[in-house]
């Protein structure tokens, strides 16, 4: 029994210190990446979503290589995946709302 002790109390230092460097670097890009918006950035959203429309309209899509035309694709199965979750989480079931 005392084996087990000593052995599960190397392994878990082991564990903590392998994970140390890696939580730091998921905790750096953490807080670059999950912040919400600034106002500061909130003109360069809305220039986005002009370009966006403005390249709707003019057809400026028909000019995606293969390669930007599976990302964008990629990306908007993501947006949908993640608010199919959201949904899932808000009503607290796979399928339906409880009546």
């Amino acid at each position: 029994m005392a084996g087990i002790a000593t052995k599960s109390s190397a392994l878990v230092s082991t564990l903590l210190t392998q994970a140390k460097p890696k939580f730091a670097v998921f905790m750096k890009y953490a807080a670059v990446e999950l912040t919400p918006p600034s106002p500061g950035d909130l003109p360069a959203i809305k220039n986005g979503i002009v370009k966006l429309v403005s390249g709707a309209k003019n057809g400026t899509w028909k000019n995606l290589t293969v390669r930007e035309a599976w990302l964008n694709s990629l990306v908007a199965m993501e947006v949908c995946f993640w608010f199919y979750v959201g949904e899932c989480i808000g009503k607290r079931h796979l399928v339906g709302y409880k009546v």
